[in-house]
């Protein structure tokens, strides 16, 4: 009897060692996700297209992804997004519960050595882009100026935000092309340089997507109370056909080169991402949301409503695009932060 209970103790404890040796069952995607809330990071103020998009895609994506997860948007602007990137880069959960909607500008800011930045695009999960849509300088119609040639021959005051493109595009544009823009800085967002603009403030706005004109201000898009005076893309938009784009207007091929890195970032204009470190398998089920949801009818029919282009990039070609960015020939960088250093407040 005593044999036998020593016997049964050594196999007990022989149980219990295999069991602890063996690996533990890696958690599902589907797992983790049940019950979690996702927050979708938006950089800028609420009301533009940058917030509109995120609140679109949060509505739709956490039902396409495994176990259901509810994403709820937060807005997080400063800096023309560095404070929301610099959060994701070394504050923010690396598990795969935070998504933001990037500021287009992140790249180039990086590149040029821009402001207070401790985050690398090239390490954020990239999980998808949702326009291409250019960039523009607009001017508000009582001004009387139509082409860029005009902003060559009178000052026009223009709009902006510390940080972003609406202070940097036109101070590029005064330096290479010779245009007598003047940029007045001290907006948090877009919403407050349109009220500006239509209250006679300003007489522009430096920068926004020729998307979020059409969504957010259709009636002045409609009624000719805006007119684009250049765009800022690899390509010129089909529906601004007559507006020439900034590379364009170079003087010389150094130049071009230099206009075509600050035009770069509009391929990857409306993207979204996640924090680095994010488990190989978390990102890439964020990447089959993002994509299924592309192609969802619902989201589609509400994009259209809102006239909010869509224009649909994958996570790994977005990525490899910020990340030519940030290796533009370094000439043409130091040219560019020549330039935009200068004026960059």
């Amino acid at each position: 009897m005593k044999m036998n209970s020593i016997s049964s103790g050594l196999a007990l404890g022989t149980l219990v060692l295999a069991a602890a040796t063996l690996p533990a069952r890696a958690e599902s995607v589907a797992e983790f996700y049940k019950g979690k809330t996702i927050s979708m990071i938006v950089q800028t103020t609420t009301g533009n297209d940058y917030d509109n998009r995120g609140r679109m895609f949060a509505r739709y994506m956490g039902d396409l992804l495994p176990g259901k997860p509810t994403i709820v948007t937060r807005n997080m602007p400063g800096g023309g997004g560095v404070v929301a990137s610099n959060w994701l880069a070394k504050v923010a959960p690396r598990d795969g519960t935070v998504i933001s909607m990037l500021m287009q500008t992140a790249s180039m800011n990086q590149a040029l050595g821009m402001g207070h930045i401790q985050y690398d695009v090239r390490e954020f999960g990239w999980i998808g882009n949702t326009s291409d849509t250019p960039s523009v300088v607009t001017v508000w119609h009582t001004l009387g100026a139509r082409t860029i040639e005009d902003a060559k021959k009178r000052e026009i005051l223009l709009g902006g935000t510390v940080g972003t493109a609406s202070v940097i595009y036109p101070n590029v544009l005064n330096e290479l092309v010779g245009t007598k823009f003047k940029v007045v800085t001290g907006y948090p967002g877009g919403n407050q340089i349109n009220l500006a603009m239509e209250s006679g403030e300003v007489q522009g706005r430096g920068s926004n997507s020729w998307s979020s004109w059409k969504s957010t201000r259709p009636d002045w898009v409609a009624e000719n109370k805006i007119f684009n005076l250049v765009q800022i893309a690899l390509q010129r938009a089909p529906d601004l056909q007559d507006v020439p784009l900034m590379m364009d207007l170079a003087q010389n091929a150094f130049d071009r080169d230099l206009l075509r890195f600050l035009s770069a970032d509009t391929a990857i204009a409306r993207a979204i991402v996640t924090t680095p470190g994010v488990p190989a398998d978390r990102l890439a089920a964020l990447r089959n949301a993002f994509d299924a949801s592309m192609k969802l009818p619902a989201l589609i029919d509400e994009a259209n409503r809102q006239q909010t282009d869509l224009a649909w990039l994958g996570g790994s070609e977005s990525q490899k695009i910020a990340a030519s960015i940030i290796e533009t020939d370094p000439k043409v960088v130091a040219r560019a932060r020549d330039i935009v250093g200068t004026h960059a407040k």
